[in-house]
């Protein structure tokens, strides 16, 4: 038995008449005659009385009306909630967000943007750094995430640089670089001037970007590093930075944490470490909530750009 079979037999059903139900279903009318019987050998029972001026239904032609309406109709529902899961109206969307990426002001204008225009998606956020949403991604156990620079790039993931923001160097506000001014103001510090500090920086397995890009900068300039310390997470590493353990290079909009214990300084070489934020998804599962998503991004991102 097909779908189309409790179609036809309900169509039969509610208009009385075969060659009427036919005109409605836009198929011939012996075609029909003949699903039908077709129909009633497999049930093995009559479903209509055949009169002059039409059919009407056996007591065993109700009893399967009843059954054939309930799975048509919950079908319908079945398709129109799919339909709905498609157009990315409902569902379910998990996305990583490292946490450099999470203080942009990109990140929770995007989060917004899809709370106002998908209410009825239940969305889920986590925050993990760039090598974790990347491999939950492609474990299907993130729908997307939102990280800096990635740590690998699998095949079957799309990675979309969505904006770009310059570095800066993050400072104890009672260090003597942070009071470093000319002509009253503050001054953009290079790489020379980090060549003697305690570096803080953000572990190399979980965010390899900006930590290769400053390592190789120093390198091209002849100079050692000291790293004091890594971390795990970009806040982690700030939070270092306040309690004077030493200095770092963070995202220019990192700058909001801890404007109290924290100087933020512009640094000369930062177009050489600018910080993109990068988006991830599979690229075979670009559907649903996370078409949508994939959208908001990049729609945010343009917008953005233009201010």
């Amino acid at each position: 038995m097909e779908f189309r079979h409790l179609r036809y037999f309900l169509a039969v059903a509610d208009a009385g008449h075969i060659t009427r139900a036919a005109e409605q279903l836009g198929i011939q009318q012996p075609p029909l005659s003949q699903q039908i019987k077709a129909l009633e050998q497999q049930l093995g029972l009559a479903l209509f009385h055949r009169h002059p001026k039409g059919v009407s239904l056996t007591d065993g032609g109700r009893l399967f009306e009843a059954e054939a309406r309930r799975i048509v109709n919950d079908t319908e529902a079945m398709q129109a909630r799919m339909a709905l899961v498609a157009r990315g109206e409902t569902g379910r969307l998990d996305v990583g967000i490292t946490s450099s990426a999470g203080a942009h002001a990109f990140t929770p204008r995007v989060l917004r943007a899809c709370r106002l225009s998908v209410a009825s998606v239940a969305l889920a956020i986590t925050e993990r750094n760039a090598a974790e949403i990347t491999e939950a991604v492609a474990d299907a156990r993130l729908h997307c995430g939102l990280l800096r620079v990635p740590v690998a790039t699998p095949a079957g993931l799309s990675f979309e640089t969505l904006l770009r923001e310059p570095v800066m160097v993050a400072l104890p506000s009672d260090h003597p670089l942070a009071q470093r001014t000319g002509r009253g103001a503050a001054q953009p510090l290079s790489i020379h001037d980090l060549r003697d500090e305690s570096l803080i920086l953000v572990r190399k397995p979980g965010a390899p970007g900006l930590y290769q890009n400053l390592l190789a900068l120093f390198n091209e300039q002849g100079l050692q590093p000291r790293i004091y310390a890594e971390v795990e997470r970009m806040t982690t590493n700030i939070n270092l930075v306040a309690s004077g353990m030493g200095v770092s290079v963070v995202p220019a909009s990192m700058r909001t944490l801890h404007p109290e214990e924290v100087v933020y300084r512009p640094l000369r070489e930062s177009a050489r470490l600018d910080a993109p934020i990068t988006l991830v998804y599979r690229t075979a599962d670009c559907v649903g909530a996370t078409a949508r998503f994939v959208t908001l991004c990049r729609e945010t991102a343009r917008v953005a750009a233009q201010q």
